[in-house]
C-alpha cells in the first residue's frame, strides 16, 4: 500500500517501578499495529499526569490509540471504592488518559480505544465498570486462557454481534465476527453518548462509538492490534483507522457513521 502522508499517532505510556526507579511503557504489538497496519508514525504519550501539556502535545498528533494494559481504572473515577478485585492500578496513566480522551473528542482526532482504553473513554463520558464478570450469572469467562503461548491467549474465543449501520459494520462489512478475551473488567452502566456497535453472546458490550463527533471515534474491548496484519478484520479496522488520521491531518476528516 502506497502512501505519501504518514499521521503521527499518539498512544499512552503504562507506568511502573522497577528498583526504585519509574518507568514508561508501550506493548509492542500497539505500535507494530500503527506503523504496519494502520501506516502511521505511533509515538508515546508520557503519562505524567498534571506536569503534562496535552494540548501542546495534540497540537502535534493527528490521532490517538487508547492502549490496553495489565492495570485498572481506579474505581473513584467512575464513583465505586476500590478494592483487590479492582487492581492494579495506575495512578499516573488515569491522570493522564482520562483527560486526554476529553481533549481528543473536542478536537475530533481519530480516536481507536482498546480494552483498557476502552474501559478509559466509557468512564470519562459517565458510565461505570463491572469487575470480575466471569462471576456474575449468565456470564461467559472474559479472561485469557490459562496457556503460555500468547497465540492461545490472544486467540479467537468467541463471536460478536456487530450492530448494522454502525461504524464497525461499515469497516468489516459483516455482522458476526470472532474476537479473542483478554478482560476481568467490563462496561457496567453504558455512558451517555455511546452507542453500541457490538456485544458478545452472553451481553457483554464489546464495541462502542462516540455520538455527536465529527471524527472517527470507536472503542473495542477486544485485542485487534495482536499480530494485526494476520487477522484480516483487525487489518480492515486500522487500516479505517489510518485513512481517517490522514484525513484528520489534510483538513479532510469526515463524521463518523
Amino acid at each position: 500500500m502506497a502512501v505519501s502522508i504518514k499521521p503521527i499517532i499518539g498512544l499512552p505510556s503504562d507506568v511502573f517501578w522497577k528498583d526504585d526507579q519509574m518507568y514508561h511503557s508501550i506493548g509492542d504489538k500497539y505500535l507494530r499495529a500503527v506503523h504496519d497496519v494502520a501506516h502511521c508514525v505511533p509515538v508515546m504519550i508520557p503519562s505524567m499526569g498534571d506536569v503534562h501539556d496535552l494540548d501542546a502535545t495534540l497540537d502535534r498528533l493527528d490521532g490517538i490509540v487508547m492502549t490496553g494494559a495489565l492495570s485498572n481504572v481506579h474505581p473513584p473515577h467512575y464513583g465505586h471504592d476500590p478494592s483487590e478485585h479492582h487492581e492494579p492500578y495506575d495512578h499516573h496513566r488515569d491522570a493522564t488518559t482520562l483527560k486526554m480522551i476529553s481533549k481528543v473528542l473536542d478536537r475530533g482526532m481519530p480516536l481507536l480505544c482498546i480494552c483498557r482504553g476502552y474501559q478509559e473513554l466509557n468512564v470519562v463520558l459517565g458510565g461505570t465498570l463491572a469487575t470480575e464478570i466471569h462471576t456474575a450469572e449468565g456470564r461467559l469467562d472474559h479472561r485469557a486462557p490459562d496457556h503460555e503461548d500468547m497465540d492461545v491467549r490472544y486467540g479467537p474465543v468467541h463471536d460478536i454481534s456487530i450492530r448494522e449501520g454502525g461504524l464497525l459494520h461499515s469497516i468489516l462489512g459483516k455482522t458476526v465476527a470472532q474476537v479473542n478475551t483478554v478482560h476481568r473488567q467490563g462496561i457496567d452502566r453504558l455512558a451517555k453518548g455511546l452507542v453500541v456497535e457490538a456485544d458478545a453472546p452472553d451481553g457483554v458490550i464489546e464495541a462502542v462509538r462516540v455520538l455527536g463527533t465529527t471524527g472517527f471515534a470507536l472503542g473495542v474491548q477486544w485485542h485487534p492490534e495482536y499480530k494485526a496484519a494476520e487477522n484480516p478484520d483487525s487489518v480492515k479496522l486500522f487500516e479505517a483507522y489510518g485513512e481517517a488520521a490522514r484525513a484528520y491531518l489534510t483538513g479532510e476528516a469526515r463524521p463518523a457513521a
